[in-house]
């Protein structure tokens, strides 16, 4: 199955499992949903372990591929594809009923060089009813609801020509030490962009850049738990000929903790002075 096939079956089923976390967020409940598990530092939700099991057991019906990127490990055969299932990004949006939180589902392959890189991704926002795909070669589209039925755009960044004037989004962990990296950045350059909103979470704050809400994105650190949301979100930038980096200008590594700032590309540079 090629690349925009395999997206739009996914994204089928990122919005049928979508459809069951939004009804579990509207039911009754106490913020005892979220907890941080003993051998984990990232919050979850007890909705996590149903979403990725029912979204996995679909995935194999797609496409079972060499299994999922989270069990993979490092021993990575060049050709490899894995699918990638990441937790509801924006769990504490998710728990305090906000509904800025999504569904990502991406597709890694492996390089000649044995090099991984998400070729497939959807971010699915159940809450807003909205839906972002893309496939390598394909671009990224953004699937709506609207009074009048679903509605499907080509995601293009905006042409904002400079930092000043610019709405930009920025990530921040609950970690205080990140958190105040976070919060100086923004401070350093108060003043030239017209807004800077923080609402998260991170997939979506990159689509919101590949379909100009945003003219830029950045985060001081994502973990090593936020590759799902990166990589679905990543391709959604790519596809839609936005730009995406680690802050010193390399590529996103997709085996550990990164740096993310996402762009439109005319602004990169202006911005990248404030990331240090």
């Amino acid at each position: 199955m090629e690349c925009r096939a395999l997206a739009l079956k996914a994204a089928d089923v990122a919005i049928e499992a979508g459809k069951h976390a939004l009804q579990e967020q509207m039911n009754p409940h106490d913020l005892k949903m979220m907890y941080r598990p003993k051998d984990r530092s990232q919050f979850t939700s007890e909705v996590d372990d149903l979403l990725i099991r029912f979204i996995r057991n679909r995935l194999i019906h797609v496409d079972p591929f060499d299994g999922f990127w989270e069990d993979a490990g490092g021993d990575l055969r060049p050709g490899a594809r894995y699918w990638c299932v990441g937790h509801v990004d924006g769990v504490i949006n998710y728990v305090r009923n906000m509904a800025e939180w999504t569904v990502t589902i991406s597709l890694f392959e492996v390089n000649a060089e044995g090099e991984p890189r998400p070729i497939v991704g959807v971010v699915h926002a159940p809450a807003l009813g909205v839906t972002y795909v893309a496939a390598r070669g394909n671009g990224a589209i953004r699937i709506r609801k609207t009074p009048i039925g679903e509605k499907r755009e080509k995601a293009m960044p905006s042409i904002t020509p400079t930092l000043d004037g610019s709405v930009v989004s920025f990530g921040m962990s609950y970690f205080p030490k990140e958190s105040v990296h976070a919060l100086e950045t923004v401070s350093a350059m108060a003043g030239r962009p017209a807004d800077v909103k923080r609402v998260g979470p991170a997939s979506l704050d990159l689509c919101k850049v590949a379909d100009g809400t945003y003219d830029a994105y950045f985060e001081p650190k994502l973990h090593s738990w936020d590759i799902p949301a990166v990589a679905a979100g990543a391709v959604v930038v790519w596809e839609a000929q936005g730009r995406l980096s680690q802050w010193n200008g390399e590529e996103i590594h997709w085996n550990r903790d990164n740096d993310v700032v996402a762009s439109n590309g005319l602004i990169t540079e202006e911005l990248k002075q404030y990331l240090v």
